[in-house]
């Protein structure tokens, strides 16, 4: 295309994207994981074959969830060792919401210095009705923040479809958002939030830096589908999702989740991490 043939459209295009693109091209690419509960079955019969298997298939991270917490000490320094051995990390751990309240929150940091995360994250919490509900939890993130913060560890929240459902006219995310502390980390599960009828990618523009890890979860309206379509079968606009979280999210990993699929477990997390991989190439080209 010479010069002349660059119109004024295009040129705002590109250069709007060079950010992303100039990111994309560096030597750091954003880190993709599993969210193991996407391996559960399997995770219970055979904890350390199963992260064999996944870091195998070419995860570079992975994110444990809840019942990580009743492992002894040597249980989880013996799969710490095995993370090192086979060069996988443990950025985060996905968290019941009373881990990170008084009477566990020790525990929990402990177990989550041993597998070397940065993030305790608690998952969706709403045992109270109503916006004071939300503030509850809001203050409760905070506590925890300041209980985990001198160890190095960061307090996390992974939302569900709840967070993004309208209450009184006020999106419950919206109340941890402008709650909480900005170390804060707003996970954000994508399938969750297009179920609820959010757009993913303007969220994530609002909230700019704390979008530091997303569940890449797909989701279809088509009936009988729902969360087990496998990632690029749903409705998700990922090139939107992934410019917007590496331009102004903040993303430092990102995390695939499948809750089942028309394939075994192990199955679909292969088959999931493949088409992630060609669909960000595609991104990124």
């Amino acid at each position: 295309m010479t010069p002349k043939a660059y119109s004024r459209r295009s040129f705002l295009a590109f250069t709007a994207m060079l950010p992303f693109a100039l990111r994309a091209q560096g030597a750091a690419q954003i880190p993709v994981g599993l969210e193991l509960y996407s391996v559960r079955n399997a995770l219970k019969q055979d904890p350390t074959g199963t992260v064999r298997a996944v870091a195998a298939m070419g995860y570079q991270c992975l994110e444990f969830y809840a019942p990580y917490f009743d492992w002894t000490e040597s249980q989880t320094k013996d799969m710490r060792k095995l993370l090192d051995d086979l060069g996988i990390h443990c950025y985060s751990t996905h968290n019941d919401s009373s881990y990170l309240g008084p009477e566990k929150i020790s525990r929990a940091r402990d177990l989550n210095l041993i597998l070397g995360c940065k993030y305790v994250v608690m998952a969706s919490s709403h045992e109270k009705s109503g916006l004071d509900g939300w503030k509850t939890v809001a203050d409760s993130l905070n506590s925890a923040a300041e209980k985990l913060e001198p160890s190095g560890l960061r307090a996390g929240y992974h939302n569900h479809q709840a967070e993004f459902t309208p209450e009184g006219g006020i999106r419950p995310i919206e109340i941890l958002a402008k709650n909480t502390k900005p170390s804060v980390m707003l996970q954000l599960d994508v399938g969750t939030c297009i179920e609820a009828g959010s757009d993913p990618v303007a969220w994530i523009r609002a909230n700019p830096g704390r979008i530091r890890s997303l569940h890449l979860k797909e989701w279809s309206p088509e009936k009988d589908k729902g969360y087990s379509v496998l990632f690029g079968e749903g409705v998700a606009n990922w090139k939107g999702i992934f410019e917007a979280a590496e331009s102004v999210g903040g993303v430092e990993y990102y995390l695939i989740e499948q809750e089942g699929s028309r394939f075994s477990e192990l199955e679909t997390a292969k088959k999931c991490l493949d088409a992630f991989r060609t669909t960000y190439h595609l991104i990124r080209s």
